[in-house]
């Protein structure tokens, strides 16, 4: 039996049989305990309770040379089935190849109205090392552990002074240890100047992208209908429309972070701040483009390459204090930052590769909608064992809400006869 096709308890088992799972982790997840109300209440305003949404695992990523089960959180039916999809595909030719970079994250120190901007910069300039004992004093234990300011850099852009920090968070998102650091240089500065600063922040952009390639034997695209030196002509077309139309651009991309944010809010980071880093990267040269393109190479076959900035940790806030987090970022195998980086990197260019597929053979509808029948069913009102049944009916007719009530009507007629 395949791995979609099991229960979920039989699917914990089976991850718990091959390594991938702890048995206490399983029994974690076979609990799906909700937050604690203390704990509810402790990360975030006005509480009223709990919504919740599935865990689930892309299958058998296999990223540099390693496979990974990656969970990822989504209400949406069609994701985490695109994402194993393209993940076997990447695998039959070798898998994703992912470079990242030293985690860091910029802060930054601004000021406004600031009489000479240039004798200011030149005296900031001056003092950088006051600045690190400043950094150093405001967050000692990031220092200890190896972390801390690095470097500082002044721009005067607009009419503004600008003072960004870049700071290594080793194994921490780092949003907080950036913004202590920030405010702690903002005081400081401000003295020398003799007037506040407007703002003393992170920013959720970043120069540090993540990189993932991946080439495929055309072979391995071909659908039931199409060959696959068609499907990778017709990506490379997908692809070059996206890059010149902002309005596939954008849909385009849509699609990579649909498992790139499954699997961010699974880790237990902020979805947010990926998310609009991403776009923003995404905008970076002035016009939006897409954040994986696609080329058919003279033998062609297909290669891939999506590029973002991936502002992740697998330390701290809600990664530590969501219990559920701990679990996924056990079953990711997520040791480190570049790790996480390089998973999520990978996830999205595969995500993007099975919707492309889908788009240049049969068209996305007829998977969509297949599996959307089980949300119809439960929209319909079908419960427990029956969400299954209508949902297998409603391959046969219109998958539609209409459909859907009148099969759940037909079955507890016959139910109750």
């Amino acid at each position: 039996m395949k791995f979609y096709q099991m229960s979920a308890a039989a699917r914990r088992a089976a991850l718990v049989e091959s390594g991938a799972l702890t048995a206490a982790d399983a029994a974690v997840l076979a609990a799906a305990p909700g937050l604690t109300p203390a704990v509810a209440d402790s990360l975030i305003e006005n509480q009223l309770g709990q919504f919740t949404l599935p865990l689930g695992l892309a299958r058998d990523l296999r990223v540099n040379g390693r496979v990974y089960q990656v969970p990822m959180v989504t209400e949406e039916p069609s994701v985490i089935a695109a994402a194993s999809n393209g993940a076997r595909l990447a695998a039959l030719s070798g898998g994703v190849h992912v470079e990242t970079r030293p985690h860091r994250v910029t802060g930054e120190v601004v000021f406004d109205g600031v009489a000479d901007r240039t004798a200011a910069a030149a005296l900031i300039t001056a003092r950088m090392a006051d600045l690190q004992a400043v950094a150093a004093a405001a967050h000692p234990s990031i220092v200890r552990r190896g972390g801390g300011l690095e470097t500082v850099t002044v721009s005067t852009p607009g009419r503004f002074l600008k003072l960004s920090l870049q700071v290594d968070p080793q194994a921490a998102m780092g949003a907080n240890i950036v913004n202590t650091i920030a405010e702690a240089v903002a005081a400081a500065v401000g003295q020398w100047l003799g007037q506040p600063a407007l703002v003393a922040i992170l920013t959720n952009a970043s120069p540090q992208v993540t990189t993932a390639t991946v080439t495929l034997t055309a072979a391995t695209l071909a659908t039931r209908d199409v060959d696959g030196e068609t499907i990778a002509a017709r990506i490379g077309a997908l692809s070059d429309l996206a890059e010149c139309d902002v309005d596939r651009a954008v849909t385009h991309n849509k699609g990579i972070m649909n498992g790139i944010d499954a699997a961010v809010l699974a880790s237990g980071n902020d979805t947010r701040a990926v998310e609009a880093g991403a776009q923003a990267y995404a905008a970076h040269t002035g016009i939006y483009r897409p954040l994986a393109v696609w080329r058919q190479t003279t033998q062609g076959d297909l290669t891939g390459t999506l590029r973002l900035p991936l502002q992740v940790g697998v330390v701290g806030g809600a990664i530590s204090a969501l219990p559920l987090a701990q679990v996924t970022k056990r079953l990711g195998g997520y040791t480190d930052v570049a790790t996480l980086q390089a998973v999520l990197a990978a996830l999205g260019l595969v995500q993007n590769l099975a919707a492309l597929r889908a788009l240049a053979g049969p068209g996305i509808q007829a998977g969509h909608m297949a599996l959307q029948a089980r949300s119809l069913a439960i929209a319909a009102g079908a419960r427990d064992t029956e969400i299954a049944a209508v949902a297998a009916r409603l391959q046969a007719v219109p998958k539609d809400l209409a459909h859907a009530q009148a099969i759940v009507a037909e079955l507890r007629k016959d139910d109750a006869q």
